[in-house]
């Protein structure tokens, strides 16, 4: 699988999680599925790992009623 740029990478996540269902954020596994969809393929972990660098909370931290 071809390697994506860190950087590239940020922007992905920071996308999916600005425009997730805020009732239903998008936990790491549905990331690491919406990712993928987009042809880039990352572990979970990596993820988290990403999600936690720039500050963004866990899924269940995130809900909003």
């Amino acid at each position: 699988a071809p390697s994506v740029a860190p950087d590239c990478l940020r922007e992905h996540l920071r996308e999916l999680f600005a425009g997730e269902e805020k009732r239903s954020p998008l936990s790491d596994d549905e990331a690491v599925a919406a990712l993928g969809e987009r042809g880039i393929h990352v572990a979970r972990r990596t993820v988290a790992k990403y999600r936690e660098s720039m500050g963004i909370a866990p899924s269940n931290e995130r809900k909003r009623a």
